[in-house]
């Protein structure tokens, strides 16, 4: 059996775990917590980041190539068109959701989530990225109702988990939601996509573990 690594606080787990929920696929979870220096882990993961799953063939790592190897290994029901252009744009919006909105608004997290506080610097350099990616954002997001489209797809595995961390962590540090101000209904989204019983299922899991904390 497949076996997920990592915590269900990481949203970038929870990208995984939504997906393979999705695709019911049987899998087992292994609490990990990132920067571990464990040669186990690191041999799986080789910076310690999570998420990472170990599968009968070897370990793999990064968000992204493991949702690739969930859709190749388990087809059905597909979270990607099968048009292969269709696909790769689903894919393109994905990492762009990961790398330009996400990762930009990591280097809030501290302040936002964890007690520490951002520089002058950092705010003012993380406001000036977001709100140029965020309008490329809306070029490339469809809600129609799903961010890729009609379907439910690899993206909203990532925007599910990503978008109100973006939200939030702007409004709490920089005084504003960035995705909000720019006229992004993520609210509504985050709702729609919200009762489908694989997110709820994340969300409690989250939720819990959060309380333990």
């Amino acid at each position: 059996m497949l076996t997920l690594f990592g915590s269900p606080i990481s949203n970038y787990y929870n990208k995984v775990k939504l997906a393979l929920i999705e695709k019911g696929v049987p899998f087992a979870e292994s609490l990990v917590t990132t920067q571990s220096t464990d040669e186990a882990i690191l041999s799986a993961s080789p910076l310690g980041k999570i998420p990472f799953i170990r599968t009968t063939q070897g370990a793999l790592c990064e968000s992204q190539a493991i949702l690739d190897y969930i859709e190749a290994a388990y087809p059905q029901p597909p979270l990607l068109p099968d048009d292969p252009f269709a696909a790769a744009k689903v894919r393109e919006l994905t990492i762009f959701i990961d790398l330009h909105l996400e990762l930009v608004a990591r280097d809030l997290y501290p302040q936002a989530f964890f007690g520490g506080t951002a520089s002058d610097g950092t705010r003012a350099r993380v406001r000036k990225q977001l709100e140029k990616n965020i309008v490329a954002f809306k070029r490339l997001a469809a809600f129609g109702p799903y961010v890729a489209g009609d379907t439910f797809t690899q993206a909203d595995c990532a925007a599910f988990n990503h978008l109100p961390l973006v939200g939030m962590a702007t409004r709490l540090v920089l005084g504003e939601d960035l995705l909000a101000a720019a006229g992004v209904d993520y609210k509504s989204y985050i709702k729609l996509v919200g009762a489908r019983p694989s997110a709820q299922k994340v969300a409690a899991d989250r939720k819990a573990s959060q309380a333990k904390a």
